[in-house]
C-alpha cells in the first residue's frame, strides 16, 4: 500500500458541526468506515477507548455495528493496544525501568505524550454519491464519511490512514481498509507498520536505544449486543453493556493450524468437525445468570416479537506478523500469546508510563497467560474452554479473579522483537463480526416463541454464528494473499433524486455505471423507518432502462399510501463476469441510502371549507392505528386538500401562536409532527390552525383564510 500526504481539509457543512463537536471531546478526531454491512468509528489516537466517541456512558457499548442497517447492533465496547519492552532506558526521566508499557486503551489514551497522532484521515477510493430527496441534499453517508482524500488506485472502497508516534520511539503507522463486495464487507483488514524512529515527544527528541524483548499487544472487548441490553430493550442486565457474558475462544496458537488441523473445543460445541487453516479469536454472548430462562444465548424478544437480538460472533484473524525486524517473512507462532484479560483488571484502570510496578503487571499479562500459564505463552484452555467445562453461567465464572465484574476480553499479542533504530515491524490482521442475518433472526425467534423451537434449538442454531465467523476470515485470508485483488461492485449513481408527488414517488439516477459489465439496476424500498428492512421492488435490466429528457434512469413507484414514510435506495449490479467465482456484485446499499423520506402527496384542494386536520381528535392511545411509532410520526397530524401555497399558524385556545408551517411545493398535503416552534411536544388541549392563502392559483385567491379547530389528547 502506499503513503498518501497530507490535504487541505474542505469546508465543514452545518449539519456536520454537531459531530465535529463530539469527535473532538478528548482531543482526538473520529472517522467512521460506513460503506459496507460492518460500521465502526476510529480515533486519531490509534485506538478505540471505551466511550472514545461520545464520552457517554450510555455509549458503553458504541461501534463495530454490525449489520450496520439496522439501529443499535453495537458489539464494541472497547479496544486497546499496548507496546511494552524490557530493560528500558527512558529519556523522559532518566530512569531505567525494567518493564516499560505504554498503554492505548481500553480506558485511557495520553494523546499529548503518550501517543502523539501525526497523520489522521479517511482515504476513499471514490467520492459518495449525492442523494436528493424532495430538493434537499439527504445522504446517510453526508453524516459520517467524512472524506479527506480520493485515490482512484486505493485497494479498497474506504481506508483509515492514521500516523501516531509513542514515547517510546516506535512510530505506528495504522491503515484500516473497508470493502463493499458483498463477500468482504463484514470484516476489516488492519496494517500495522512499527517502526523505531527514536521520537519521544511532541518537541520531536529521538534516542537511539535499542529495543528489547518487544510486544505488540491488542485487547477486544466485546458486549452482543446493544439491541439487547438496558439501554434498549432491556432484555440483558446491564452488566451485559459491558460484556460480563461475553465468552472468549482462540485456535491454531503454537502453529497448530493449516492443512488437517482441527480445533476440538469448537468441533464438541458447533456438534461437527472444525477445521482450522489459519490463527484466530472468536468471541461470542454466552449465558447469563439473571436473564429470563431461555433467553441469555440469542437474547429473544421474549416481551414482543421473540426476534433474536445478540446472535452476532466477532472476532480476528491474524493475517501477518514478521518473524523479527529484520525477516519479513510471516511467523506461523504468532500471535505469540492469545491471552483473556479480567475485563476490570486494574491494569486497565490506569495509564501511568512512569509506575514501575503497574508495568511490571501490564507486561505480564501481555506476555504470560492469565490465570494458567504455560510455556509457550497460551492459556492451557481458552476462556471459552474454561467457561464450558465449569457448568456455570458466563457471567458467573471466573468471579473470583480480580477485575472480573466487566467480563473477561480477548487479548492478542505478537513479539518478542529486538528493534534497533529504523528497525520496523508489520503485523496485519482482520476483525470481523457474522452470524445469523437479521430475517433468520427474526423466523427463529418467533419459532422458538410459538414453541416450535426449544431452548436447545434456538442455542445451537445462534451458536452456529461461528461457523459464519470462520467463513468470514477465510474470505479475508483470501483477499489478503491475493494482494487485495477482491472484486469491486460497479459503481453506484453519481446522482440520486427523490420525488414526492400527488399520485406517485420518483425516482431519478445518474447512469454513469453503464460501462464494462454492467447489466441492471435494482430498486430497494422501507416503510417507516430508514434504519429497517428494505425489499426490492424493481430489477431493471440494462435494455429496460427508461430514461428522462435530461438523460437519467428513472423509476415511478404508484403504489405508496398516504400519510406514511417511504425510502428508497438504487444499486448498479453487473452480469458476473468480474468476480472470479462469477457472483454478480452489487453496489452497496449505504452509497444510495437517504436520511430523508418521501411520501405520495394529495393534489391541491378546491375550495378552503375542503380542508381537513387526520386525526381530529389525536388520542396518543391511538397511535398505533394513526401513522406508526417510529420516531416523529407516531406524534404527526396531516392537513390534506390544501391549498396549493399557504401558511398555517397554530395556536392555543388562547391565542398563543405555537408553530408556523409554509406550504409551498403545490401538493394538498402538509404534515406536523405535534412539536412547537421552541421544539416542545404539544399537551393536551384544543389548538386553532390559522390557514391563509399566499398566493392565487386556481379557485383559491391570496389572502382567503380559514380557521380549523384540532383537539389533542395525551
Amino acid at each position: 500500500m502506499k503513503y498518501f500526504s497530507s490535504v487541505k481539509r474542505s469546508a465543514i457543512p452545518a449539519f456536520m458541526l454537531g459531530l465535529l463537536l463530539v469527535s473532538m471531546l478528548g482531543a482526538a478526531e473520529v472517522r467512521w468506515l460506513s460503506v459496507g454491512d460492518l460500521h465502526n468509528w476510529y480515533s486519531s489516537a490509534g485506538s478505540e477507548k471505551e466511550t472514545g466517541r461520545t464520552g457517554q456512558v450510555s455509549d458503553q457499548l458504541d461501534g463495530f455495528r454490525y449489520p450496520a442497517l439496522y439501529p443499535t447492533q453495537d458489539l464494541q465496547a472497547a479496544k486497546g493496544i499496548w507496546i511494552g519492552a524490557k530493560d528500558y532506558s527512558d529519556p523522559l526521566d532518566g530512569k531505567t525501568y525494567n518493564f516499560k508499557v505504554l498503554a492505548g486503551g481500553p480506558r485511557h489514551i495520553d494523546e499529548n505524550s503518550g501517543w502523539m497522532t501525526q497523520e489522521f484521515k479517511l482515504v476513499a477510493r471514490k467520492a459518495h454519491p449525492t442523494v436528493i430527496v424532495d430538493n434537499v441534499t439527504a445522504g446517510k453517508l453526508d453524516l459520517v464519511d467524512d472524506i479527506d482524500e480520493i485515490d482512484p488506485t486505493l485497494q479498497a472502497d474506504r481506508m483509515i490512514y492514521n500516523v501516531v508516534n509513542t514515547s517510546m520511539g516506535v512510530q505506528m503507522i495504522r491503515k484500516v481498509m473497508a470493502f463493499t463486495h458483498p463477500d468482504h464487507q463484514n470484516y476489516y483488514i488492519y496494517e500495522f507498520e512499527f517502526t523505531h524512529n527514536g521520537v519521544y515527544d511532541q518537541a520531536g527528541s529521538s534516542h537511539s536505544n535499542t529495543l528489547q524483548d518487544v510486544y505488540f499487544h491488542w485487547q477486544f472487548r466485546y458486549g452482543f449486543n446493544r439491541e439487547g441490553t438496558t439501554y434498549e430493550l432491556g432484555i440483558l442486565p446491564q452488566n451485559a453493556t459491558w460484556g460480563r457474558n461475553a465468552v472468549n475462544h482462540a485456535v491454531g496458537q503454537n502453529g497448530n493450524w493449516g492443512p488437517g488441523a482441527t480445533d476440538p473445543f469448537l468441533s464438541g460445541h458447533l456438534g461437527h468437525t472444525v477445521e482450522v487453516p489459519f490463527r484466530a479469536t472468536l468471541s461470542w454472548g454466552g449465558t447469563h445468570s439473571q436473564a429470563t430462562t431461555g433467553t441469555a444465548i440469542g437474547a429473544p424478544y421474549f416481551q414482543g416479537d421473540g426476534h433474536l437480538t445478540s446472535q452476532m460472533h466477532a472476532g480476528l484473524v491474524t493475517l501477518h506478523a514478521d518473524a523479527s525486524a529484520s525477516d519479513e517473512t510471516d511467523d506461523p507462532l504468532q500471535p505469540a500469546n492469545t491471552n483473556y484479560l479480567a475485563s476490570d483488571d486494574p491494569t486497565t484502570h490506569v495509564d501511568n508510563q512512569f509506575d514501575a510496578g503497574l508495568m511490571t503487571s501490564m507486561y505480564k499479562n501481555m506476555t504470560m497467560a492469565y490465570p494458567a500459564y504455560s510455556s509457550a505463552g497460551h492459556p492451557v484452555m481458552s476462556h471459552a474452554e474454561e467457561v464450558y467445562s465449569s457448568g456455570t453461567e458466563a457471567d458467573q465464572w471466573g468471579a473470583s479473579l480480580p477485575g472480573s465484574a466487566g467480563g473477561f476480553s480477548q487479548t492478542v499479542a505478537y513479539g518478542p522483537y529486538t528493534m534497533a533504530p529504523g528497525d520496523n515491524v508489520r503485523i496485519v490482521y482482520a476483525e470481523a463480526a457474522a452470524g445469523l442475518s437479521r430475517e433468520q433472526a427474526f423466523e427463529i425467534g418467533a419459532a422458538w416463541l410459538s414453541g416450535d423451537l426449544s431452548h436447545s434449538e434456538k442455542d445451537a442454531l445462534v451458536y452456529s454464528g461461528a461457523d459464519s465467523l470462520m467463513k468470514t476470515f477465510g474470505n479475508a485470508v483470501a483477499n489478503y494473499e491475493s494482494g487485495y485483488g477482491v472484486a469491486f461492485p460497479p459503481d453506484p449513481p453519481e446522482t440520486f433524486v427523490i420525488s414526492s408527488g400527488g399520485d406517485r414517488i420518483s425516482l431519478a439516477w445518474d447512469r454513469n455505471a453503464e460501462t464494462g459489465a454492467f447489466a441492471g439496476y435494482r430498486v430497494y424500498r422501507a416503510l417507516q423507518e430508514v434504519d429497517s428492512t428494505y425489499y426490492m421492488i424493481a430489477d431493471i435490466a440494462l435494455a429496460d432502462v427508461r430514461a428522462d429528457d435530461d438523460g437519467m434512469a428513472i423509476f415511478e413507484d404508484r403504489t405508496p399510501n398516504r400519510g406514511f414514510d417511504y425510502y428508497y435506495y438504487v444499486t448498479s449490479y453487473d452480469d458476473g463476469s468480474v468476480d472470479p467465482n462469477g457472483k454478480v456484485l452489487e453496489s452497496s446499499k449505504f452509497f444510495t441510502l437517504p436520511s430523508e423520506p418521501a411520501y405520495l402527496k394529495r393534489q391541491p384542494g378546491n375550495a378552503l371549507e375542503d380542508i381537513r386536520v387526520v386525526p381530529n381528535p389525536y388520542n396518543i392511545r391511538a397511535r398505533k392505528r394513526q401513522f406508526g411509532e417510529s420516531a416523529g410520526d407516531s406524534d404527526r397530524i396531516m392537513f390534506y386538500n390544501l391549498p396549493p401555497k399557504c401558511t398555517i399558524r397554530i395556536y392555543t385556545e388562547r391565542g398563543d401562536l405555537i408553530k408556523t408551517l409554509e406550504h409551498t411545493d403545490n401538493s394538498g398535503d402538509h404534515a406536523w409532527n405535534s412539536i412547537t416552534s421552541s421544539r416542545q411536544v404539544v399537551v393536551s388541549g384544543v389548538y386553532l390552525a390559522h390557514i391563509t392563502v399566499t398566493e392565487s392559483l386556481g379557485e383559491f385567491k391570496e389572502g382567503d383564510t380559514v380557521i380549523k379547530k384540532i383537539v389533542i389528547i395525551r
